[in-house]
């Protein structure tokens, strides 16, 4: 048996990530890049890596390649060595459709074997899609001086927000006395961050109870409040769930103002820049006479002709002569064209926008997306990867334009109005 501090890590890292629309459509949800330099993933990795645990194993399923490439062997995290190491766990998919993870209960006990083999007195398991710091042996020795079979990261959420997560009814002592599952009507404001601490043990036996039983809220935590040592740990950090379109970009935001509550570099966050592109190999970001930054995140490798206002460019993007870039995340390898406007917009990799061209055009950002009314409603504009977007268009907001988008899709549409989409081919 391990050191009882030495816990085993098991990153749920699976879900489709519908909600981010085309940004997830070639890439996992964790894959999804952030804040310039980073993927979602690299935070909960980091957090992993800063807590001084070293056995992970990371649960995949949806367009996993990505995600693969990026953790290679775990070697930006440390990962590797004789007692160290990060495993990816895809489903055992054999015949059927129901080989797939069915939940998060469901993925954890597909993988008993790899828990087994690893043996610890706790298991951890997370999600591989929250913006956050947090000292996971601190939990962990919350969760032994309770003596608790489960204990749960919670924080204090916003009454209107609670919907989205599991609810917990706690008492004087943090043990939580009732549960309610993304309820419409809530009787708490404390809501599950989905980090659990099981003693491995008590976990081995309940997946065996009922496989029936798939989903960690649904299932397992409502039972085991019943009757077994079930504790909330409260968080009081900086903590977001970057799963919408809308809450990715406002946490994007969220790094840019002086006093951010999100600050990558202290909390120790890694990257893995060895994965593709090598970001942190390129020259320093260049900034030509004339041009303009205000209040934003510019990555190496960029070059700064316009003006940038209020946002997050990752490596490589090139605005040039007379462009303005204003509330916009920017990935990688973007050519902003001269002359033209990209307002409120994600561009996804190496998009091209063309000469004179305005990406978030009109004041009407409150007609919803056509296509995904419930996407994009605030009048964020998607530009999918590799698109090109050719001089002189106008595309409004809330708007989609699917991943390698040509110039002759645009025939007939020299302007593509507010709520509109291209997304066939």
């Amino acid at each position: 048996m391990r050191p009882s501090t030495d816990a085993l890590v098991l990153l749920l890292a699976g879900g489709i990530g519908s909600r981010l629309n085309i940004l997830v459509g070639h890439r996992a949800k964790p894959a999804v890049p952030f804040g310039g330099l980073y993927r979602i993933i690299d935070f909960s990795l980091s957090n992993v890596m800063n807590s001084g645990l070293t056995r992970v194993g990371v649960l995949t399923q949806y367009k996993p390649l990505s995600l693969m490439r990026h953790i290679g062997t775990g070697e930006a995290w440390d990962f590797t060595g004789r007692t160290r190491g990060v495993k990816i766990l895809p489903p055992r998919t054999g015949e059927k459709d129901s080989d797939w993870y069915k939940g998060t209960a469901d993925a954890i006990r597909q993988n008993i074997d790899f828990i087994q083999a690893n043996p610890s007195e706790q298991v951890l398991i997370l999600s591989g899609d929250h913006i956050y710091q947090m000292d996971f042996a601190a939990m962990l020795e919350y969760h032994r001086h309770k003596k608790a079979d489960i204990t749960i990261g919670m924080m204090v959420v916003p009454r209107s927000e609670i919907h989205q997560f599991g609810a917990g009814i706690v008492d004087t002592e943090n043990r939580i006395i009732d549960w309610e599952e993304k309820p419409e009507v809530p009787r708490t404001n404390l809501a599950s961050m989905g980090i659990y601490v099981f003693d491995t043990e008590y976990l081995l036996r309940t997946l065996g109870r009922d496989k029936r039983e798939v989903d960690f809220g649904m299932h397992i935590v409502p039972r085991a409040i019943e009757k077994d040592r079930v504790f909330a740990y409260p968080f009081y950090g900086y903590w977001r769930d970057v799963g919408t379109i809308q809450s990715y970009w406002e946490t994007n935001m969220d790094l840019i103002p002086e006093d951010s509550r999100i600050s990558p570099e202290e909390w120790g966050i890694r990257p893995n820049p060895e994965a593709e592109g090598r970001p942190m190999d390129r020259a320093p970001a260049r900034y030509i006479g004339g041009c303009t930054v205000r209040s934003s995140m510019i990555s190496a490798g960029s070059i700064i002709e316009g003006t940038v206002i209020n946002s997050v460019l990752s490596p490589g993007v090139h605005v040039r002569k007379g462009a303005v870039v204003r509330d916009s995340v920017i990935f990688e390898d973007c050519v902003i064209g001269e002359g033209s406007v990209v307002d409120l917009v994600i561009c996804d990799k190496r998009v091209q926008i063309g000469a004179r061209a305005i990406v978030g055009h009109g004041e009407d950002r409150d007609q919803p997306n056509q296509d995904y009314p419930k996407h994009l409603y605030t009048g964020i504009t998607l530009i999918g990867k590799e698109a090109v977007v050719p001089d002189r268009v106008r595309i409004g907001r809330n708007c989609i334009v699917r991943p390698n988008c040509r110039p002759e899709d645009f025939t007939g549409r020299e302007v593509l109005e507010t709520g509109k989409s291209i997304l066939e081919e």
